[in-house]
């Protein structure tokens, strides 16, 4: 039902209540059992158990486990207990990350109101917000968090906060009158208060029309609950090539099976060798370096004040191609700030000199005095704008702090006079309030009477040179300059009042309209000095021949750091888009001042939401590549907006802090909440917190996911190509009439040196020089491409035919000699060299800097030593099947590693002289 559209008569009819008396206790009690406790359904977090099981949810990880209790089978407990080693290894450290994270999330339940007044039976009680049910007559005021959707029925100077609804900054004066038009927006729907908004001014009365999931905040929990959530492009990416290895370990497995059986050897021993060459094919450090890495790119953006919910979340940021952000408390600061001061003859910018601003105000911004520098005019309006107005400015808890109270607005304005040297400890003394005329919506403004009890030594030096002493009493008024206009007679220059003629009213309006077309919210102040207190001090007598001083423009104001990051956001390829709740005009000023309205550009349209809803998806979906500003737009909006982006093959990241964005969040592929302003709700929909609010910190997390994804690529290049060269070897072998060269756990030991360490340490790389001036990595785009495949075949053959070669020239030489042992470490020091050399897909060791990856070399180190004792330490030798090299025979093994390490070079080399060549 429209509640909007009816008049109140109407609604308490349809409700079955009566404004002056309430409901009954006994039909509130019978409407309880109807529909329910006033509570929003709490999506239930994931349970330890499930996030554990999830993590054994990876084709490789199922292949491994699978190895595992094959070999226990075959009574090769050591293998077995090698690759179960690696298998909790992964789950564990993806189980801790994510638990912490779910931990970290607060309760939906937050949202709700605790206690509120009510009427019942023509009596007002205090009782549960949980207990309301529709019909139930409440009041409201300011302070109080709207508990249900309410059609209000009465007001006075009634404002509310719906920032966290509807994305719009600026408190919502509320009005009884019905509106028409069905399909209204919620934030104009003036006479209705929602569930989870916030009253900042005023008072009113007001009938439940809707509780619990049946509120707007519940139709948001609901589609919230209703959005699945995605594979991220990494687990799409992971779960294609555990795919192809299985199937590629299989054949190979089943192939030297049937060379085994057709020689002759034992079928026992040829199964173990079959199931150890499958696992060899398997990259088996490639999950647990995923989740290391993952983890420790998270533990960095914690750092940055960034969490991660869900560690491929840090990914999949690397493959964003969209960032659809709220324009409120995303790319603003959710805080109304006074930009322009504009009096006759002078206009002052404050945004440059404002840097700390509503609700808190730092000390050291709080000028001890006006400046003597300060023009009368101006002085004037700062001191209209301290004592026209009912906010208050206090220190807080937080010392060295100042931080407002009551409404936005008016805070905004005793922040601006502060930070220009005016507080009102300075003029109450001097100009005590004496009476007032309250603002109401018909009227547009409000006014304030003062005494003028000071001297003239008491006055601030800009005020004292226009100080009369026949101004007993002074009258300020602020409001709509429009109405002002109406009924001033004189306009404020310099230091005295003029006539207010044509000039200066097109030149007042011409201001006006510059500072609207911006984006800003205008006030205009006047005066009327009087020589004694006017007996009637109604506002048709009081305001009336006004002297009008100025015009105050305000706006919530971008984020300093927000333009650099949207800059840097354009460079990496990634394309920003705002998508809001509030007014067009706003939306594309702010956008365009932040350069998401891409100047010369195709993305410069702004939709609507009603525009929104008049098109098909399948319009959309071809408008959503040149909008970039979506104003006055629902949740369900923001849905279809992301459904569309995705449809075209974006990779979308979506951040937000309402309420309202809680379902886009789920649904984006990657899900940013704000932490400090943030709704719970968004918190707990979302795959990454932005602790410190700041949009800058989502740039440095792409940076962060690309260089993640290469690094993985670096390590699966790497992975692949060694296990190629192990493969190859044991598939050769026996053509050459040789014995399998390599036993079962030294293949493990081989993969768990290799992929394990090595790996872990290409998983720690620092950025590429050009990480973000590259496109996004395509999410269609695999972890293969063909030249990395072409890489992959040549260094693993490479690999395997220096392995190959020596055993057979050693195994030729003595066949019960260090034969095996020769391919073992050949294998083992050619991939320690391989890793060396893959630190950097184009630039050399020298360049990138031996010591660039400090941890990384620890870790190469000591995978030659370890694979050095393995060769010399009595009890190893005995585990592993090896005997003693002698040092020509390990010097050979090394040099033959160095052979991979220099061809590796050498094609990097020609990789960057054909680059060079196509761009000459």
């Amino acid at each position: 039902m429209n509640w909007h559209e009816m008049q109140v008569d109407g609604v308490l009819a349809a409700l079955q209540s009566n404004a002056s008396v309430g409901l009954s206790a006994d039909e509130a009690a019978r409407r309880l059992a109807q529909y329910g406790q006033n509570e929003l359904k709490e999506r239930g977090a994931r349970p330890p158990w499930r996030i554990l099981l999830e993590q054994f949810a990876a084709t490789m990880v199922i292949i491994l486990i699978g190895a595992a209790l094959l070999s226990a089978l075959l009574g090769e407990y050591k293998d077995a207990i090698a690759i179960g080693a690696i298998v909790v290894l992964f789950a564990a450290l993806g189980f801790v990350q994510e638990y912490r994270a779910e931990q970290a999330m607060a309760a939906l339940r937050r949202l709700a109101a605790p206690r509120v007044r009510l009427l019942r039976d023509g009596q007002i009680q205090e009782m549960p917000a949980r207990e309301l049910v529709p019909g139930d007559i409440l009041f409201l005021e300011a302070g109080n968090l709207v508990p249900a959707d309410i059609r209000i029925l009465e007001c006075h100077n009634l404002r509310i906060q719906e920032a966290a609804l509807t994305g719009e900054s600026e408190a919502i004066e509320k009005a009884a009158e019905p509106l028409a038009g069905a399909d209204l927006p919620l934030g104009d729907r003036r006479n209705m208060a929602f569930a989870g908004t916030l009253v900042v001014y005023g008072r009113g009365k007001g009938v439940v029309v809707s509780t619990g999931m049946r509120t707007e905040l519940g139709k948001i929990a609901d589609l919230l609950q209703e959005v699945g959530g995605e594979q991220t492009p990494l687990q799409k990416r992971l779960d294609r090539l555990g795919k192809s290895l299985a199937l590629v370990g299989a054949t190979v497995a089943g192939l030297i099976f049937l060379l085994g059986w057709l020689r002759g050897d034992d079928l026992r021993h040829m199964l173990l060798t079959s199931v150890s060459v499958a696992v060899a094919i398997i990259p088996e450090g490639l999950p647990a370096v995923v989740t290391i890495t993952l983890a420790l790119g998270a533990q960095r953006m914690l750092r940055r004040r960034a969490l991660i919910r869900k560690l491929p979340a840090v990914e999949t940021l690397g493959s964003v191609t969209v960032i659809c952000s709220d324009k409120t408390g995303t790319l603003t600061e959710n805080r109304m700030t006074v930009t322009i001061l504009d009096v006759a003859g002078q206009q002052i910018n404050l945004r440059e000199s404002m840097i700390n601003r509503m609700p808190a105000l730092e000390a050291g911004e709080v000028q001890p005095a006006l400046p003597s520098t300060t023009s009368p005019s101006v002085g004037l309006l700062l001191t209209g704008m301290v004592l026209c107005n009912d906010a208050e400015l206090k220190p807080s808890a937080r010392e060295g702090r100042f931080e407002t109270f009551g409404d936005p607005t008016e805070g905004a304005l005793l922040v601006a006079a502060a930070q220009m040297g005016l507080r009102r400890e300075q003029l109450t003394p001097i100009l005590p309030r004496l009476a007032e005329i309250p603002f109401d919506s018909e009227r547009k403004r409000m006014t304030t009477i003062h005494a003028a009890n000071g001297n003239l030594s008491q006055f601030p030096h800009a005020l004292a040179r226009i100080y009369s002493p026949d101004w007993r009493i002074m009258a300020f008024t602020k409001g709509a300059v429009d109405g002002l206009l109406d009924i001033s007679d004189r306009v404020w220059v310099d230091e005295r009042p003029e006539p207010i003629s044509a000039n200066w009213l097109e030149r007042i309006r011409a201001a006006n309209d510059r500072l609207a077309q911006q984006g800003m919210r205008i006030l205009g102040l006047a005066i009327r000095p009087f020589p004694q207190m006017p007996q009637e001090r109604s506002a048709a007598a009081i305001e009336r021949d006004l002297i009008f001083v100025g015009l105050i423009g305000m706006i919530d104001p971008p984020r300093p750091e927000v333009r650099e990051a949207v800059t840097t956001a354009r460079n990496a390829g990634v394309r920003p888009v705002m998508i809001t709740g509030d007014h067009p005009l706003t939306a594309f000023q702010i956008a365009s001042e932040l350069g998401i309205v891409a100047s010369g550009g195709d993305q410069t349209h702004v939709l609507t939401g009603q525009e929104l809803a008049s098109l098909s998806d399948g319009d959309l979906a071809q408008q959503v590549e040149r909008v970039a500003v979506f104003a006055r737009v629902s949740p369900e909006h923001k849905l279809r907006i992301i459904n569309a982006l995705q449809q075209r093959g974006h990779i979308v990241a979506m951040t937000g802090d309402g309420v309202n964005d809680a379902p886009a969040l789920r649904r984006a592929d990657i899900g940013v909440a704000m932490g400090i302003t943030g709704a719970d709700v968004a918190k707990e929909a979302a795959d990454m917190v932005l602790q410190d609010d700041n949009f800058a910190t989502i740039v440095s997390a792409i940076e962060e996911g690309r260089t993640i994804f290469d690094n993985l690529r670096k390590f699966i290049k790497y992975s692949l190509a060694g296990n190629i060269g192990k493969v190859s070897v044991m598939l050769l072998a026996p053509f050459l009439g040789k014995p399998l060269p390599l036993l079962p756990l030294q293949l493990l030991w081989l993969n768990l040196l290799t992929d394990g360490l090595l790996g872990l340490g290409l998983g720690l790389e620092p950025p590429e020089k050009d990480v973000m001036q590259r496109p996004p990595v395509s999410p269609r785009q695999g972890i293969f491409s063909r030249a990395l495949s072409f890489h992959v075949i040549w260094v693993g053959m490479l690999i395997g035919v220096l392995a190959l070669g020596v055993g057979y020239l050693y195994w030729r030489a003595n066949p019960e000699g260090v034969w095996q042992t020769m391919v073992f470490s050949t294998l083992a020091f050619s991939q320690l060299a391989q890793a060396l050399a893959s630190r950097s897909g184009r630039d050399s060791l020298l360049r990138i800097g031996i010591t660039s990856n400090l941890p990384g070399m620890i870790l190469a180190g000591s995978v030659f030593l370890l694979q050095v004792a393995v060769i010399y330490l009595p009890f190893l030798q005995t585990f592993f099947k090896t005997k003693a090299l002698s040092l020509p025979d390990l010097a050979l093994s090394l040099a033959l590693g160095a052979l991979v390490f220099v061809a590796i070079e050498l094609e990097k080399w020609w990789l960057r002289r054909q680059s060079a060549a196509l761009r000459v």
